[in-house]
């Protein structure tokens, strides 16, 4: 009984700040333990509740491929869990009834309960940052962004607009002696950088803007019409603050890397179908409005389609081969739209003039 009050300390330590990958694992793994070990101590309930036990089996496999990470598959277990007691409920226990079974039980009862705590606060801690104060992060640069000063004379600044993958570019390796500003955040879609267009791009006075994004948003199941609509009004917003926008495809993604991690298996969140969907409106849009277009997605993709293999390590975001092929496409579509900065000249060495003839 001791072992299994210190197990339930732990995790109610765990559920109480962040249920980490570690303590899910060894938590749900416990939870199947007690359900098949209870099963055989009342005549027929490991008969009935075979198939309950499986689906909460092939629940936790599901959340092992997921690395733990809290997703929809925690409230299947918790119901298969529920479902589980409920059956036990209905079924007479011999008598007398072993006390290890009792307790057995009672632990299960106090993992459910448990679960439904951890579940509950998550999901208002989610609601929360939600609605909090600065749900699009502009934070992040606000920093930054007050010691940034205007743009040079004769040098036009240009934001670099999106999610991870911008965020992860390091534009000076790429683009010395450009003013080109990094203002991607990892994770966020359409919704939050539209949010922060005031803060992270019209403020900076930019000359010009290329815009990535878009995955993000298809990975949580974003409708494309709402996509669609926040494009239009982040480029309502650079048009009226004559903003020269670029929009760029949004990249393909691969599942060639799912053999080093799960979780790099992209197209099940990210389908090919869907991207080319959104990039082929895109690519209207841009016309419709005069807008220049940034087409990554032909130069990353392979024969199939996906993101080639030896451009991304997880099948999404590019490594550097991948930015090395991108940023002479994103040059080349930004010098269409803006002139760049001429070259500094550099001084001449002075003749010494000749005397005397010599």
């Amino acid at each position: 009984m001791k072992r299994i009050a210190g197990f339930f300390f732990a995790v109610s330590l765990s559920f109480g700040q962040q249920f980490n990958a570690n303590d899910a694992a060894a938590f749900y793994q416990r939870m199947l333990e007690l359900m098949e070990s209870t099963a055989v101590s009342v005549p027929g309930l490991a008969r009935a509740s075979a198939p309950v036990i499986e689906n909460a089996r092939q629940t936790k496999y599901s959340m092992d491929r997921a690395s733990g990470q809290p997703s929809p598959l925690s409230y299947e277990f918790l119901a298969q869990l529920r479902g589980y007691l409920a059956l036990s409920g209905s079924i007479p226990r011999p008598f007398p009834f072993p006390e290890e079974a009792s307790k057995q039980f009672a632990a299960l009862r106090d993992g459910e309960a448990r679960l439904d705590a951890h579940l509950r606060a998550l999901l208002e801690s989610q609601t929360t940052q939600l609605r909090g104060a600065d749900r699009d992060n502009t934070r992040r640069y606000a920093e930054t962004n007050s010691k940034l000063g205007p743009p040079a004379p004769g040098k036009p600044r240009v934001v670099f607009y999106g999610d991870s993958i911008t965020d992860a570019w390091r534009l000076n390796e790429y683009f010395p002696e450009r003013d080109f500003v990094n203002r991607g955040i990892s994770g966020q879609i359409t919704g939050e950088m539209l949010g922060r267009m005031q803060a992270d791009v019209i403020k900076l006075k930019p000359a010009a803007m290329i815009l990535l994004a878009g995955t993000n948003d298809i990975s949580r199941g974003v409708a494309l019409t709402t996509i669609q609509n926040n494009l239009i009004m982040i480029a309502d917003l650079a048009q009226m603050h004559q903003i020269k926008l670029i929009l760029s495809s949004v990249l393909p993604v691969s599942d060639y890397h799912k053999g080093e991690n799960p979780r790099y298996e992209m197209t099940k969140t990210r389908p090919i179908a869907t991207i080319k969907e959104l990039n082929a409106w895109i690519v209207k849009f841009a016309k419709e409005r005069g807008l220049t277009y940034c087409n990554y997605f032909d130069a990353l993709r392979d024969g199939a389609e996906f993101l080639r293999a030896d451009v991304a390590n997880d099948g999404l975001h590019p490594n550097s081969l991948g930015y090395r092929l991108m940023a002479p496409i994103a040059l080349a579509s930004i010098d269409s739209v803006i002139k760049p900065p001429a070259p500094v000249a550099q001084p001449q060495p002075q003749q010494k003039k000749k005397r005397f003839g010599f």
